[in-house]
């Protein structure tokens, strides 16, 4: 038996199929993970992220600290609310997590992948000498996802006039306190929403007045699909501590000014360019028939080979999808192994769907 999230029994009642992801029952699907993939796209689902880590910081130094842990610059979040991603580095600049911070008004909330829970508090442990800041992991939250063209609307119809309020004017990338509940306008499908981090005890029922008011329950599966055709990164796939950002589509969340900060990773970054960046993570389309998917073998001609990272059908495009790490000289072409045999795939941006426009 795994770790379950505090709308366990909820997923039961409602019919899901349960898997183990990291070490947490989380539900996979209720019936259809497609269903659940177009349900988003053209309006509204809810997921439960529980499984995700939650981590408050404060003290006098804690802006100091996080310019000097992470590689974007919490210095530019100079207003409570606002918000960005940020890579977590080890001194080889190698990506140890990538993390939501957002700017709040006794610190920072930080939220982390599943994977990574004891991995990001132990580098926040080890780091902290000569810091005057506090680190408090929040195992009591819940984080309930509803995304889609329609989420916050139909969200906004179901809360007091205080939060519909506040759910009606966040803009993209913030996020703000509410008495005990944290809503922010963010997400992981390529979709308009929120993530709304509750206490454990008050999910359920919340879950199941948004399910009640037609917003479908959906699954890690339709989750997946989601985020592969966004272009978003899985930890322990798409990025981990063999890789830096350089080679994982996350340059553009690092924040080299001013030239003087010198954060945890930034001389192991430097030296990748030096060197020469030698991979990149690009998009693969499979025109011919056939199921992309992690590990398999992708040769450019002249050039070399890398690997997918992550591979799926996509219900969007009715096509096969990847992230791949390729050779920097990569260009439009390349072919992927399936089963012994090679089929030819077109190189995209790492973006397939966003806001519910195909982009390839």
């Amino acid at each position: 038996m795994g770790q379950r999230t505090p709308l366990y029994d909820l997923h039961l009642a409602l019919g899901a199929k349960m898997v183990d992801f990291g070490g947490w029952d989380m539900p996979l699907h209720y019936g259809s993970q497609v269903e659940e993939h177009h349900q988003v796209r053209a309006d509204c689902g809810v997921f439960d992220v529980s499984h995700m880590t939650v981590f408050d910081l404060d003290g006098v130094d804690a802006t100091a600290y996080l310019q000097y842990l992470m590689a974007n610059d919490a210095g530019q979040l100079d207003e409570i609310g606002k918000a960005h991603c940020s890579p977590m580095l080890n001194e080889q600049g190698k990506v140890i997590d990538d993390l939501v911070v957002y700017r709040t008004d006794a610190g920072y909330r930080l939220v982390a992948s599943a994977p990574t829970r004891d991995r990001v508090l132990g580098w926040f442990q080890q780091r902290g000498s000569g810091f005057e800041v506090r680190v408090t992991p929040c195992p009591q939250l819940a984080i309930l996802a509803i995304q889609g063209p329609h989420a916050r609307e139909k969200v906004a119809e179901l809360l007091s006039s205080s939060r519909a309020a506040l759910v009606r004017r966040l803009h993209p990338f913030e996020g703000v306190a509410d008495g005990e509940w944290f809503i922010a306008r963010t997400g992981y499908t390529g979709e308009d929403g929120l993530e709304i981090m509750l206490p454990g005890s008050q999910a359920p029922g919340f879950f199941y007045d948004l399910v009640g008011a037609g917003i479908a329950p959906s699954g890690l599966g339709a989750r997946d699909t989601l985020r592969l055709e966004a272009g978003m990164n899985l930890y322990g796939q798409d990025i981990d501590e063999a890789h830096t950002p350089l080679t994982s589509n996350l340059d553009t969340c690092i924040a080299w000014e001013p030239a003087s900060r010198d954060f945890l990773g930034r001389s192991g970054l430097l030296a990748e360019i030096e060197r020469g960046v030698q991979e990149k993570l690009v998009g693969l389309v499979l025109e011919e028939r056939g199921v992309l998917r992690a590990r398999q073998v992708v040769r450019v001609a002249g050039i070399g080979e890398g690997e997918i990272t992550s591979g799926s059908f996509s219900p969007t495009l009715s096509k096969s999808i990847a992230l791949a790490r390729l050779p920097i000289a990569t260009g439009e072409r390349a072919e992927v192994e399936i089963r012994g045999k090679w089929y030819p795939v077109r190189v995209v941006k790492p973006t397939f769907v966003r806001h519910g426009k195909i982009l390839i």
